[in-house]
């Protein structure tokens, strides 16, 4: 049986004792994923930024797993405001993932009153 394996990469993000993803196997399930600077817990002012950001740990987390983008089957996005949000995902959506024939599933929600963030995310990898 495989053993679970904590991936953090060269960036951990949390402050808790929990890693950015996990790997069982040849599956890989990200922690929750904000768009903070990377190597900081610094916000950025801008909804582009952050969601930028987000993609750049999206990236260095399935890597640091031994996958790649490629390998994502679902990436789960959490936005303040879903009407901005979904529209400003898309830019960076279609820049990770050109081929409209291999994307990923993905799913959008709206983060809760109160949060300093303005999006979040985490995904599903099947490493092939």
């Amino acid at each position: 049986m495989a053993k679970r394996k904590s991936v953090d990469g060269k960036l951990p993000r949390h402050e808790n004792p929990i890693p950015n993803a996990s790997r069982i196997g040849n599956i890989v399930m990200s922690s929750v994923i904000g768009g903070a600077n990377p190597g900081t817990r610094d916000l950025p002012d801008t909804l582009e930024q952050q969601i930028a950001n987000v993609f750049a740990h999206i990236r260095h987390d399935v890597e640091a797993a031994g996958a790649s983008v490629d390998d994502i089957i679902k990436i789960t996005f959490w936005v303040k405001d879903p009407t901005t949000g979904r529209a400003a995902l898309n830019g960076e959506w279609v820049k990770m993932f050109p081929d409209a024939a291999s994307r990923p599933a993905r799913h959008t929600l709206t983060l809760p009153p109160g949060s300093r963030a303005q999006v979040q995310a985490d995904f599903v990898a099947v490493i092939a």
